[in-house]
This record gives C-alpha cells, structure tokens and sequence, in this order.
C-alpha cells in the first residue's frame, strides 16, 4: 500500500518511520530543498512524545541534543531586581521526562531514523490530489497513491488543496510569535534572560543553547486585531516585530538590532486550528496541518509525535482501510486536541501577561516553583497550569509493529501517563 506523506518537518518523519515499520510504502514530498537548518527554535517533547522517542531508538539522540538550559532571569519592566529561578526544577515539576530541544535537531533525528527506508523528494509540492488518489506536483509526473497525508504545518498546502476555505477553521488567540537567530551577544550558557512589559502584553526572551555557537531570541505580543501580512512578506513581518517591542529595554533594542543580519526569522500569529474532521476521502491531516494548537503555548510539537505515532498504528490495526482507520484515529486524538488548545489559551495569558498583576504572578511564581523541595513545587504547578496536567496525563495506546517488520522500537509497554 502506498502511502505520500507531505511535510519533512516532526509529524511527517514520526509518521514515515511507523507507517514503515507497519509495512506500508512511504514516499516524503518537501517543498524546502533539502531539510530545513533554518535555526529553529527550541521546542518540548514531554512524556509521550519521549516514549515514542524510545521506540523509534532515538532517545539518546535527543538527549545529547537537548538545550540544557536550566536557569532563567526574568526582568519586569520599570523594576531594577530580576528574579532568578531554577528551570530544572520547574521542568522536572512539570513531566517527569520531558526534553528541550531545537526543532530542527529534532526533525534531523526523526529523519536519520527511517530515511533509508522511506522515498523523500525535496524541492517539491503537491498542486492536485484527485479523489481517486492521482497526485500532481509542482515538479514530477503525477503519480498514485492509496493514502495522502498532510503533515505540512499551520498554513498546510494539502488542507488548502483537500478541504474547504480554511479561514472558517483558524481561530487567532490575539498574539503573535517572533524568533530570530543572532549571535551570542548577551554570553547566556544554558540560560534563558527574559523581559516582561507590564500593560502592555509583550514579553522576549533570548537563550543559547549548549551545543550552539549562537542564540535564539523569541518575541511573544498581544495585538486585539490580526495584523494585516502575508506569511511570505519577511521585510513587513520583521517591522511589525519592530514596531510591537520598541523602547521596551536597550538589551531588548540590540536584539531587535541583529533583525537585518539574522540568517533565520520566524514570525507567525498564534493561531489555534479547529476543524470538526481531519479526513476526507483518501486524505487526512496530521499535527499542525490539522489541529495546531497554537505556536510556542500549546506543546504542539508533543502532539504530533502522538498524533503521528496513533495514525499509523490505526492504519495499520485496520489493514490500511483508511474508512476505518481515520475515525479511529480522530476519536483516538480528540481529547488530546482539545485539551492542548484549553492548554494554550491558558499558557498565552501566563507568558503575555497584560496587567502589573500578571507580570508579578508570572515572575514571583516562577521564583516560588524553583524555591521549594521537588513535592511542593511540583504540586503547586500542578495545581496552576492546566498543561502541566494535560502533558503529564495523556495516554497513548501502544501499536507494536509485527514481528516480521524487525520494528527497531521494539519496546512493549503503555506510551502515555498517569501520575509523576
């Protein structure tokens, strides 16, 4: 059974590998020409998804490329004291496995780990998927395929192709998220030096990873209105950026300097994708091409590990009968999306605080959280994110893949959670 997977970011190489190991044959479309080594910016893989890691015989990989940042200093704007706390601690109150990694780290590991297996053609895109499985591209002949997923991100070329005007199902949550690779001007070593704007609903940061020669600053701000841009128009994208973070601080300002020198830029809105099916015909999504829960606030990159891991073994508990496969893995995940996008509304409003109130709580708790013995703190967030609750509970069923596969997880045992 053949199977085209759009997408060589995290969720399409997750999804390669297990489709794979289930015995399927998997060709990889890419419009980048090669993968990506854009700069990234570092993403969570919390308990699921790290299980799934161990399946797939890459943990150690992605534990020797974590960040390893463990401390963070938070500056509130018009205040002289920063506040320091233990980020260690507050990582291991929230999951007890969970790793930070850089995103593009991670999509090179989940690529290493089946490419050998798996057709990938880069620098190209999908242009026409008829309901009888014929593909047209950009650049190669047409071709068929029994099954097509589209594990190409928030603004997803198969969900533009597949479904219907993809404006009823985004929902902006009312920020936007900035991140740009500079050099590492502030020396930070595993540490991550933020500041908060008090009102005004903006909060940067900048970190530098341990393996990296440079550093990543991230911008995150509120805006009542969706900004009027195209996802391609960088020049316009980075003065908005400009224009949200000015005269906040003149560490802040040199930041913002390295705008017209960064190799890499990222910008995008925060925006949650609520579409009531991700299937149609032979077509289904995977990850953020079909419920991203919001960019940097909603652990999407934890979803879809899980959401690539379930849709595989779904296809192949029902033989490739995508019929029964697809509301399989739909009921399998719903919760999960749902629960990520609660998640996210709330972890926005605690990173982009908008009233002195807010900032104080975001600093004096980080504080707090790092100040207690391991119990304590852990039960306090706990008690105060609902995304430490959803990451530290969610359950994956387990699909091993037939012995005959030589699947080189290999290890038996529930993916998900429980109490930590």
């Amino acid at each position: 059974m053949r199977i085209l997977v759009s997408g060589a970011s995290v969720a399409g190489p997750v999804l390669a590998y297990w489709l794979t190991r289930h015995g399927f044959s998997v060709t990889v479309v890419e419009r980048a020409p090669a993968l990506r080594k854009t700069g990234g910016h570092a993403v969570d893989l919390f308990r699921p998804a790290m299980n799934i890691s161990e399946k797939m015989g890459v943990l150690s990989r992605v534990e020797e490329r974590a960040t390893g940042t463990n401390r963070m200093t938070v500056h509130r704007e018009g205040s002289r004291r920063p506040v320091r706390a233990d980020l260690s601690k507050i990582f291991s109150a929230t999951s007890d496995r969970h790793a930070e990694i850089m995103r593009d780290d991670l999509s090179e590991i989940y690529y290493d780990a089946a490419h050998d297996d798996v057709e990938y053609i880069f620098g190209d895109s999908i242009t026409a998927i008829s309901p009888d499985g014929e593909v047209r591209f950009e650049n190669a002949a047409p071709r068929r395929f029994d099954l097509v997923v589209g594990a190409d991100g928030l603004h997803s070329n198969v969900r533009r192709l597949v479904f219907d005007d993809e404006s009823r199902c985004n929902a902006f949550i009312g920020a936007y998220l900035g991140v740009l690779t500079l050099p590492n001007i502030s020396d930070l070593d595993r540490e991550l030096l933020i500041h908060v704007g008090v009102g005004v609903g903006r909060t940067a940061g900048m970190y530098g990873a341990r393996h990296l020669g440079d550093a990543r600053a991230l911008f995150l701000f509120r805006s009542e209105r969706e900004l009027d841009y195209h996802h391609h128009d960088v020049p316009l994208q980075k003065e908005l950026l400009r224009s949200a973070f000015a005269s906040m601080h003149p560490q802040v300002d040199r930041w913002l300097d390295e705008l017209d020198r960064t190799p890499a830029f990222y910008f995008d809105s925060i925006t949650q994708l609520r579409m009531d099916t991700w299937s149609q015909g032979r077509v289904t999504l995977v990850g953020d091409a079909g419920y991203c829960p919001g960019p940097a606030v909603g652990g999407s990159t934890s979803l879809a590990v899980v959401g690539a891991y379930v849709l595989a073994g779904e296809l192949a508990r029902a033989g490739g009968n995508h019929e029964r496969a697809f509301p399989a893995y739909e009921r399998a995940m719903v919760e999960h999306v749902r629960g990520s996008r609660a998640a996210a509304l709330s972890a926005a409003k605690t990173l982009i605080p908008t009233s002195r109130l807010g900032v104080l709580g975001l600093a004096q708790g980080a504080r707090l959280i790092s100040a207690l013995p391991a119990g304590p703190s852990r039960a306090l967030v706990r008690l105060t994110t609902k995304s430490a609750r959803l990451h530290n509970s969610m359950t994956v069923e387990d699909y091993p893949p037939p012995a005959a596969s030589g699947g080189r997880g290999g290890l038996a045992g529930d993916l998900g959670g429980g109490p930590g």
